[in-house]
């Protein structure tokens, strides 16, 4: 495990009182993100006038070493965190030519996810923070996603997230850091999930959301009608179980699958997505209205099927129909990453400061649940143990 050389760096010049907590001025923060099967680490640095400089942003895929199972296996991702992020955050400090004298603080996903990687990264972050005597701050990975777009942006709260990847699917309002309020989440499947089986069916391999996407890109979204679900009752929760059923059911009667068979339910299945994406979208928007009348309307896509273009399309016009405004981040902020991780720790610590409150301390645990609106009743289908977020 990387500590610090010198464990005698405290506090001192970096804007932060004795005791290591409040921050004040330019802030800088290693962040590390091994919530799921990316191992990541990140330097970035707010100015004073609140702006973000990512440093370094080093991301090491995990794609090969689950290939073969089509899916992620939770300790094989353990122990890939583990050969890995000594490394990782080795290389980040290095990219951004920092040292952990400059440090202000060390911000880790402290859950939700595959709680043996989060072990790892929260471990690690706390070692770094003990040995150079810096603040530690547990991130919620979902908070990471919700504030991207500040980060990319500078956007100003409120706004609404739509936040879709491989564990969640959901609508929420983002009124401050820490203030977020659900109003709609999948009843089943998460989006990301859901591409990643229909990947899986077509034997197009892992990860599935840029193979369905790439197969789609030659197929006719027409010539298998898929349905798109509750699109005919009222409210903007999800479901995409009966979809992936439905064109399980369409693949086996059409088998023996050409290529273009393939690229055709691809096509089908992607615009199923779109279609029930893009009304859930216009319906999520015309609630934030009601609770924030007088606020710029903006739609904000966070999390890796954000990188999907026809949904970012779809989207688009939904947001301009609405008189509201779309903002995506760049595609390598998208999927899992640690300088989200860095930015939501930085906010965090602006927040606490603001509120004469400390961050976090090294007893904080990790979590495989960790829901961002914490007054949400759990979804149904979430299981005796209440939804994921």
């Amino acid at each position: 495990m990387i500590v610090p050389e010198s464990a005698t760096a405290n506090a001192a010049g970096t804007g932060y009182t004795p005791d290591g907590e409040k921050p004040a001025g330019e802030l800088t923060v290693l962040g590390i993100e091994t919530s799921c099967d990316e191992t990541a680490a990140a330097v970035v640095r707010r100015a004073v006038d609140g702006s973000a400089t990512i440093l370094s942003n080093v991301i090491r895929s995990q794609t090969d070493e689950h290939a073969a199972f089509g899916g992620v296996v939770p300790e094989i991702a353990a122990r890939a965190h583990i050969s890995l992020l000594d490394r990782l955050v080795k290389s980040a400090m290095e990219e951004a030519g920092v040292s952990f004298d400059d440090i202000d603080a060390v911000a880790a996903t402290a859950g939700p996810g595959l709680i043996g990687g989060v072990i790892v990264g929260l471990m690690t972050a706390k070692a770094i923070a003990a040995a150079s005597g810096k603040p530690l701050v547990a991130v919620n990975h979902l908070e990471g996603h919700a504030l991207t777009a500040r980060l990319a942006d500078r956007l100003a709260f409120p706004y609404l997230l739509l936040l879709v990847s491989g564990g969640h699917t959901q609508f929420l309002m983002v009124e401050g850091v820490g203030v977020y309020r659900r109003l709609g989440s999948t009843i089943d499947d998460a989006l990301g999930e859901a591409f990643d089986k229909t990947a899986k069916l077509l034997s197009l391999g892992f990860p599935g959301g840029p193979a369905v996407e790439k197969a789609a890109a030659s197929g006719d979204p027409t010539r298998f009608r898929l349905p798109r679900p509750m699109l005919d009752r009222p409210g903007i929760e999800f479901s995409f179980a009966g979809l992936k059923t439905a064109l399980r059911t369409a693949a086996h009667a059409a088998a023996p699958l050409s290529p273009q068979d393939v690229s055709d339910l691809c096509a089908g299945f992607q615009a199923a997505v779109g279609d029930v994406v893009g009304e859930k979208s216009r319906r999520a928007l015309a609630v934030f209205r009601e609770h924030h009348p007088d606020a710029d309307p903006v739609l904000v896509v966070a999390g890796g099927v954000a990188a999907n273009s026809e949904i970012r399309r779809r989207l688009g016009e939904v947001a301009q129909a609405a008189g509201a405004r779309l903002v995506a981040p760049p595609h390598r902020l998208c999927t899992d990453n640690a300088a989200m991780i860095a930015w939501a720790g930085i906010e965090r610590m602006v927040a606490a400061h603001a509120a004469g409150e400390t961050v976090d301390d090294s007893a904080v645990p990790p979590r495989p649940r960790w829901p961002l609106d914490r007054e949400a009743e759990p979804v149904f289908g979430s299981g005796r143990k209440g939804a994921k977020a």
